[in-house]
């Protein structure tokens, strides 16, 4: 459907963009807080200043607000994932609807239970903050632009319908009358998702924090992590930071714990933001409610409006970078970039003559089963999550409710879940790891192009519960 090879006026469309994150290129962005410049000791030491690291802080200060509490980001608040995602933020827990019910059969009403409430929760927390950060409740389309991808949603309609979940079934023309496009066949509406600019919603919650008296250093990156008896000992530049109890969320970075070194994987995706829509641009896509939306091949993409009237568009591509890990040279990708522009004018073709100001990439922590998964370590005084593969705007304040649930020893519905107790198949070492992913990737090609027709190698991974996704 989309093609593979970029125009050459797709790359003149995107030679002048401004390589950094629209969310982040904002002059509201606060100045970068003070590294770590002593010794430390605190009660609780959050590693990670994206989302699952704030929330984390931000949940434990309010239920304990004698705990001295300190957050070390070893760049700059929202820096990573955080401020560099599309801004859905969808109720699931388990990157979508589909792969919970494959992995947790047995507990998937209570995942969309405990799903539904954690956007609740999340909402209402912005609120009472008072968190200027455009959270809109929008509800999400999914889009077939093929005829098997149809069916496909027809099947998911009746599964979630089965498991009294909200959604709706719109035909190609019921979905044009949410959005205007001639290559949309059909679509499954989910209203369970909101969208939010992530660099304002953790600029806020950073305010919160420090409100609440929470400690948090910026350019302190975290280096080895000791058991020290009583505390966990953190190594950052020349000082020490020890906490009683540790929350490692450093996600797609390098793993501080080399148990997490085999089952999380850096894949990068890109991502465009147009220019602001002319009113007659903007009639003639509809888009009233601005709800997110997202295509079904297995190189997808996703696309939203954002506060001001422009069209942020990513997805379809994700390179893993082999050992080299996580760079800021790999948040540049021209091909990638010259890629979604063609992708954007064969879905909108009315707005072949839109420009864009804004490419850039980040790294997403990738497991093998697509959703978050974590783990004890220095005999419980530290708790590690990773693992979301995108769609963790959301998922990230579950996640950090778990890993409290789990530093403090507590029974709860969400410490419960098979989903918390497991962890994902490990990723093969290199360099079959980079042959293994670099297959993967050929094959979901090569079933884009074919019907959603998994080859041998495809369908063995999904024997085994293995995947490879963004």
């Amino acid at each position: 459907m989309f093609t593979a090879i970029p125009s050459q006026n797709a790359y003149s469309k995107t030679k002048s963009l401004h390589h950094e994150s629209f969310w982040l290129d904002n002059p509201a962005r606060p100045t970068a807080k003070p590294p770590v410049s002593h010794d430390i000791e605190a009660d609780l030491v959050v590693i990670g200043a994206g989302f699952t690291g704030l929330w984390s802080a931000l949940e434990a200060a309010i239920e304990n607000p004698h705990w001295k509490i300190v957050v070390l980001e070893g760049d700059r608040i929202a820096g990573g994932a955080t401020g560099r995602n599309g801004g859905f933020v969808s109720a699931t827990l388990t990157h979508g609807f589909s792969n919970g019910l494959s992995r947790w059969p047995s507990e998937m009403s209570e995942l969309l239970r405990l799903g539904s409430q954690n956007l609740a929760e999340l909402g209402s927390r912005i609120g009472e903050l008072r968190i200027d950060c455009d959270w809109l409740v929008s509800g999400e389309i999914d889009v077939a632009v093929e005829d098997y991808q149809v069916q496909n949603l027809k099947r998911v309609h009746a599964e979630m319908k089965e498991l009294g979940v909200a959604s709706q079934y719109l035909t190609a023309e019921q979905t044009r009358v949410h959005v205007n496009s001639p290559i949309y066949q059909g679509a499954l509406f989910n209203p369970d998702v909101a969208i939010v600019d992530p660099a304002r919603l953790a600029w806020g919650l950073a305010r919160e924090l420090e409100r609440l008296g929470v400690e948090i250093f910026e350019h302190s990156k975290a280096g080895e992590l000791k058991d020290s008896g009583n505390f966990v000992r953190i190594n950052v530049g020349v000082h020490c930071v020890k906490g009683r109890l540790v929350v490692l969320a450093t996600n797609a970075y390098p793993p501080l714990l080399k148990r997490i070194k085999h089952l999380v994987v850096p894949v990068y995706d890109y991502v465009l933001v147009s220019e602001p829509l002319s009113s007659e641009q903007r009639a003639s896509i509809g888009w009233l409610s601005r709800e997110g939306v997202g295509d079904s091949g297995n190189q997808f993409h996703y696309y939203r409006i954002t506060e001001d009237g422009r069209i942020l568009f990513g997805g379809y591509d994700a390179l893993y970078q082999g050992k080299a890990g996580v760079k800021p040279e790999f948040d540049t990708d021209l091909d990638s970039f010259a890629r979604l522009a063609d992708h954007f004018v064969q879905t909108f073709p009315q707005l072949a003559d839109v420009n864009f100001t804004h490419g850039w990439g980040g790294a997403i922590d990738t497991c093998s089963r697509f959703s978050a998964f974590w783990g004890k370590a220095h005999g419980g005084k530290t708790v590690y999550v990773a693992g979301f593969t995108g769609l963790g705007v959301g998922a990230s304040r579950f996640a950090a409710l778990t890993s409290l649930d789990l530093l403090q020893g507590r029974v709860t519905p969400r410490t419960n879940l098979q989903m918390v107790k497991t962890k994902p198949l490990p990723f093969p070492p290199e360099p079959f790891r980079r042959w293994v992913i670099a297959w993967t990737i050929k094959s979901l090609q090569k079933a884009d192009r074919e019907s959603g027709k998994r080859n041998l190698w495809l369908r063995l991974l999904d024997s085994l519960g293995l995947g490879f996704d963004s």
